[in-house]
């Protein structure tokens, strides 16, 4: 691809006059993670601790339900994850305390979470097994 051709949207700058390179002198050591929304950031952490991935209605409804994932809480989650694609899984409800997680084994995604309070009022499709972690 030709540089021509990346500077249609107008958001190359030279390394000089590049704003965020700026930024980021100016603001010398301070935490990485500012301005960023919360969603990223917790992506950001999730990725690095696992290969377990979460997708965004899922940042969601942790945020929104305020589920807390510790780093135990995550592997638990993985190690549940694995088992279900050790069996040949597909789509499935992870029951961990008292959250279900429905994730796609396949794509090792958490596609959304419930917690107890909104469970009673859920059915879930489309899921060919369930595991308790």
């Amino acid at each position: 691809m030709k540089v021509s051709e990346l500077q249609i949207n107008s958001r190359l700058y030279p390394l000089q006059n590049n704003p965020l390179h700026s930024q980021k002198i100016k603001s010398g050591n301070q935490d990485s993670t500012a301005g960023k929304p919360f969603s990223e950031i917790l992506n950001d952490k999730l990725n690095q601790t696992t290969d377990l991935k979460f997708s965004a209605h899922a940042v969601r409804r942790l945020e929104e339900r305020q589920v807390e994932m510790s780093a135990g809480s995550l592997n638990r989650l993985n190690d549940g994850l694995q088992q279900l694609d050790a069996k040949g899984a597909a789509n499935s409800v992870i029951l961990m305390d008292e959250t279900a997680f429905v994730v796609s084994v396949k794509n090792r995604t958490v596609v959304t979470a419930v917690d107890n309070m909104a469970a009673g009022k859920n059915v879930f499709t489309n899921i060919d097994s369930v595991a308790i972690v």
